[in-house]
């Protein structure tokens, strides 16, 4: 299962970060590619304590849909409702210029990633507290998806 933390994932997700353009078209939802890139990092800072998330989850989502969601090898649904603090039209942060929100977004992923970081006090707005590996796999598959989202 692809993951950030394995150095080939992240590589890969950092490339097709890159080469997303700010027009890019999209296939679905009501994202601008710039949104996304914005929407990304705030979920980042989210998990982390650099912005306010709260938590809206169920004993639902804390354990069959995570599991389900990180382990189970389908792609994500498309047009699902992200939370407002993240969402670049009502409380997530506003886009500004391309290019430095997508150096923002690396940095915040090489950050997520690096070594020795301790993932105790992270908590998801729907899975709660998981452990480093579920992060790794939750972070993959979020890029992933807003990434397919614009073709890339």
């Amino acid at each position: 299962m692809k993951s950030l933390g394995n150095r080939e994932d992240k590589d890969e997700i950092v490339r097709r970060l890159q080469s997303l353009k700010p027009d890019s078209a999209r296939r679905w939802g009501r994202m601008t590619a710039h949104q996304a890139v914005c929407h990304l990092s705030d979920s980042f800072r989210g998990v982390t304590g650099g912005k306010d998330v709260v938590f809206a989850g169920s004993l639902a989502t804390r354990t069959f849909v995570k599991w389900f969601a990180l382990r189970v090898p389908v792609k994500w649904p498309k047009d699902f409702r992200t939370r407002p603090e993240v969402d670049q039209e009502k409380g997530g942060t506003r886009p500004v210029e391309f290019a430095r929100d997508v150096a923002e977004l690396e940095s915040l992923v090489e950050d997520f990633t690096r070594a020795g970081r301790d993932f105790r006090e992270n908590v998801h707005p729907l899975f709660g507290k998981m452990i480093e590996g579920d992060w790794m796999r939750w972070a993959y598959l979020h890029m992933d998806h807003h990434l397919r989202q614009f073709g890339v």
